[in-house]
């Protein structure tokens, strides 16, 4: 059986041993795709060019731990902590957005690892995420399966304590579900989903929080994604290190222009 794959070359691991096929298309996507406009730019669809990973890589500390250090190499950062932290900020947003979208538009689609594929460009650049339908399973129930066992494959391969990874799981849940709001034209309904799901979802996830500005709706940010630590990044816009009033500011400007 050939390797499994990804951008940065051959992986190994356990969990490559029991996803080595790829995930079978089985139409559910498509559906949400085409109930969302703009759903290649949302993730929904994997563009040609990428390369299907399957997804309980992700659980697999060796196979994070081969992807933090070659990125951190690309970064030009020597630090794991941050390149693993940012890494997650990354693919979490993407692996979330299937079945939050599917959550949206009425479509139960699949929050379990072993049956989603992570899309990613090279240099390992996560950009899509496709899964298959939830079969009655409890969406809440297998997203803290998913997010668990990813935030424990990156907190060891980073050595990053758990809870801020956590935290950034919870504002990517709130930013995917404002992201496909706005693309439906119906921001109030996907972000009233964020708390009911949290909660079911349970503790460690922090509550999801919003905040309104200038007509705008912003997710207010519970974690840093230490994307500013990387050379030539800055602060993001949103991020809760920011002095409230610059922030607001920020956002009010950023309002102004949406």
């Amino acid at each position: 059986m050939a390797p499994v794959t990804s951008p940065s070359g051959p992986v190994s691991g356990r969990a490559a041993a029991r996803q080595t096929e790829a995930v079978t298309d089985d139409g559910e996507q498509a559906l949400v795709a085409a109930r969302v406009p703009g759903a290649a730019a949302l993730g929904l669809l994997a563009p040609p060019s990428a390369t299907a990973v399957p997804a309980l890589l992700l659980a697999d500390p060796e196979w994070t731990a081969q992807v933090v250090s070659a990125r951190a190499a690309r970064l030009g950062s020597a630090d794991r902590r941050v390149v693993a932290t940012v890494w997650w900020y990354s693919v979490s947003s993407v692996l979330f957005t299937p079945v939050l979208a599917g959550l949206v538009t009425g479509v139960g689609l699949s929050a379990r690892l072993e049956d989603t594929a992570l899309h990613v460009l090279a240099g390992d650049v996560p950009v899509a995420a496709t899964t298959t339908v939830g079969r009655g399973r409890d969406l809440a129930d297998d997203l803290r399966t998913t997010i668990s066992a990813v935030v424990t494959a990156v907190a060891r391969a980073g050595d990053v304590r758990e809870r801020p990874l956590w935290a950034i799981a919870t504002d990517s849940l709130a930013n995917r579900l404002l992201a496909v709001g706005r693309a439906v034209g119906d921001v109030g309904a996907a972000t009233a989903l964020a708390g009911p799901l949290a909660a079911a979802v349970g503790a460690p996830l922090p509550t999801p929080r919003y905040v309104d500005v200038g007509g705008a709706r912003f997710t207010r940010r519970a974690s840093c994604c230490l994307l500013y630590r990387l050379p030539h990044e800055v602060l993001c816009t949103s991020c809760p290190r920011r002095d409230p009033t610059e922030r607001q500011v920020l956002l009010e400007y950023t309002a102004e222009r949406m």
